[in-house]
């Protein structure tokens, strides 16, 4: 008798915030999570870039231990070195591979036009977070911070459940 155990897990969005820290450089048109039915949800965004550019981002991951914790990486990219080589820094790819997809971000720097995520679908973000690196349950939360001229313009949290 051969029994076939096998674990499924599945990350659901939770939450979204976007935050725009300086109006004059940066305003989000639109940021929120849609939920068509019980099995596809999905995330948009677009930022309008009033005044360019954006050239660092730092990206770091929280999981819930009894409070929000750091969890596996905290870092600071410059967004148009790394473009123009992905392979420089493999956990920034990783985290690359969630929006490319489903955003205008697709090239290298300079952008000069609104920044846009449309549609980013659970089945992409839960396959990123069982298949291709998996993660262990819990409640996770990305936090990015768009930066131009080392100052923070503009803050988007997402916010989710893996079990």
């Amino acid at each position: 008798m051969v029994c076939d155990i096998s674990a499924y897990s599945k990350f659901e969005f939770t939450n979204l915030n976007c935050e725009t820290l300086n109006k004059s450089y940066a305003d989000f048109e639109y940021c929120y999570l849609k939920s068509i039915n019980r099995t596809y949800k999905y995330l948009s965004i677009k930022v309008n870039l009033l005044k360019k550019p954006i050239r660092k981002v730092r990206a770091a991951l929280f999981k819930r231990f009894n409070g929000w914790r750091p969890f596996m990486f905290d870092m600071t990219v410059d967004a148009c070195n790394f473009l123009k080589n992905t392979k420089s820094n493999l956990a920034a790819k990783y985290f690359l591979d969630f929006f490319k997809p489903f955003s205008n971000m697709n090239h290298s720097c300079p952008f000069d036009h609104d920044l846009i995520v449309d549609k980013m679908n659970i089945a992409h973000i839960n396959h990123q977070f069982t298949n291709v690196l998996p993660f262990p349950e819990g409640d996770y939360f990305l936090e990015t911070h768009w930066i131009a001229y080392d100052i923070d313009r503009a803050v988007v949290k997402m916010y989710g459940t893996l079990s």
